[in-house]
């Protein structure tokens, strides 16, 4: 299984790994900054340093599945187009540094902690996501018409607000005992490890948001930045879909 550097510090650029596998689904080390597809987010890009000091470009990173398609804890780093003389060159066992396009990463991050602050403002229950480096979007369950004014200035108070985001956890049976913490309603937090990875956004009589999360995020809503709304539709009788991108 490969070590998931980023659960802990979405900070980290980069770090030495080691090749552990080669394959149709890509390069697997032994630990990596990359995060892959999921929960919404996209999976990181950026390259692999080799030991001669040359570079090969990841353009994805994805979860690992076996033949039946269960997940298998490996992380897959999708070499890029037209670097296939690189990966030739590569064998389980070299050394490399896992590099991370950080530009990309830190919109994604700032994306991310976007849409809890969103969360927080329209407290329904979500039925779709996607995090891209740019734009981000909720479908919120609900019927109710929204306010792209109110809720841009909403975002903007919050971002201003410089509050604390925080990485904790709970257990299986603290989630149980608090299902209300599960804000979507297609992706469900992974359990039977013991621990479930939350996101905490400080308030001042209690947390803004807190519920179970895997993504990257800042460490301040303040780092977000002038975020706004640029659309809201509606999808279906009972989906709203918001729309962020940065201003």
């Amino acid at each position: 299984m490969t070590e998931e550097l980023f659960r802990q510090d979405g900070y980290l650029r980069e770090c030495a790994a080691t090749v552990t596998a080669l394959g149709a689904q890509g390069i697997v080390l032994d630990r990596t900054v990359f995060y892959p597809l999921g929960g919404g987010q996209a999976g990181d890009a950026g390259v692999l340093v080799l030991a001669d000091g040359s570079e090969l470009a990841i353009a994805d990173t994805r979860k690992g599945k076996d033949e039946e398609g269960r997940l298998t804890g490996d992380i897959c780093h999708l070499p890029a187009p037209g670097t296939q003389d690189a990966v030739a060159r590569l064998k389980v066992g070299d050394a490399v540094t896992a590099r991370v396009d950080w530009e990309r990463r830190h919109r994604l991050m700032r994306f991310h902690t976007a849409t809890h602050l969103l969360c927080h403002l329209v407290p329904q229950l979500v039925n779709g996501c996607s995090i891209t480096p740019e734009y981000a979007r909720l479908d919120f369950n609900m019927t109710e018409p929204l306010d792209k004014e109110a809720l841009t200035s909403g975002i903007a108070r919050l971002v201003a607000g410089a509050h604390a985001v925080e990485v904790g956890s709970i257990t299986d049976e603290e989630l149980d005992a608090n299902p209300a913490l599960v804000k979507s309603m297609s992706v469900q937090p992974p359990r039977g490890t013991g621990s479930i990875r939350t996101i905490r956004i400080a308030g001042v009589d209690g947390p803004l948001d807190l519920q179970p999360c895997g993504g990257t995020h800042v460490a301040n809503t303040a780092e977000i930045g002038a975020v706004v709304v640029t659309k809201i539709e509606k999808k279906s009788a009972t989906t709203r879909r918001v729309v962020l991108g940065f201003a």
